[in-house]
């Protein structure tokens, strides 16, 4: 012991300088690697399927969509839920967020759905008022209405999610100058996630997006304004 201190003592400044650092440079090789850089997700183009759209309106308005859960102000949090552990708490995710807020991104997709075949979407006046579309003023045509009630990617566990996206859809129509109930319903998707991860889960909320358009376009194509019943 008193040997191996002696040496230590005599050896020159320079090399005591030098272990010090080879020191100081193995306890920083231990530190954790820094965190990657945030990545900012949306849902993609949308791969629409051909349909047969002869029965749908040509002309259809579509209303800014509505997003309850947002209701404190537009986010872009991508959001999850640990249904196994935490199931009526949602969280979000730090390194991961959605580009636009969510509810822009699921009403630009369903926009390229409800455009196929020729038809014409057109915006509301204000986000809400439908606007008027012929000569005496008097009607519009159809109205669809979306408020986006769940989007989130779902736990069952800490290996497995899916998508959780709820839509209710609203249909109103135009006679005489008067605005009409036509039709309501609710849309529910919850395809399965690649991989348990923000990036699993915007592709599977893509997905959802995409089930429940494909759904939306029948339901569409049922509904049209009865005639006004003559006096």
């Amino acid at each position: 012991m008193f040997t191996l201190t002696a040496t230590l003592l005599r050896r020159p400044a320079a090399a005591l300088s030098a272990s010090l650092l080879a020191l100081a440079l193995a306890g920083c090789q231990a530190l954790p690697t820094p965190p990657k850089e945030p990545v900012r997700y949306d849902l993609g183009s949308a791969q629409v399927a051909a349909t047969d759209a002869a029965a749908a309106p040509r002309t259809l308005v579509l209303a800014d969509i509505q997003a309850p859960w947002q209701a404190e102000g537009s986010s872009t949090a991508m959001h999850y839920r640990l249904a196994y552990d935490q199931p009526h708490a949602l969280f979000a995710y730090s390194l991961a967020s959605w580009r636009l807020p969510p509810e822009l991104l699921v009403q630009e997709r369903l926009r390229q759905w409800l455009s196929q075949g020729g038809r014409t979407v057109l915006s509301a006046e204000g986000g809400r008022i439908p606007p008027l579309v012929d000569a005496a003023g008097a009607t519009h045509p159809p109205t669809l209405y979306l408020a986006l009630e769940e989007f989130h990617q779902s736990f069952a566990d800490a290996q497995h999610s899916h998508a959780s996206v709820r839509l209710r859809a609203t249909v109103t129509g135009g006679q005489g100058g008067a605005e009409v109930l036509l039709g309501q319903r609710l849309f529910v998707a919850t395809p399965p996630a690649p991989s348990a991860d923000a990036a699993g889960g915007a592709q599977a909320l893509a997905t959802a997006v995409d089930q429940i358009a494909a759904q939306l376009l029948p339901w569409l194509q049922q509904l049209s304004p009865q005639p006004q019943s003559q006096p």
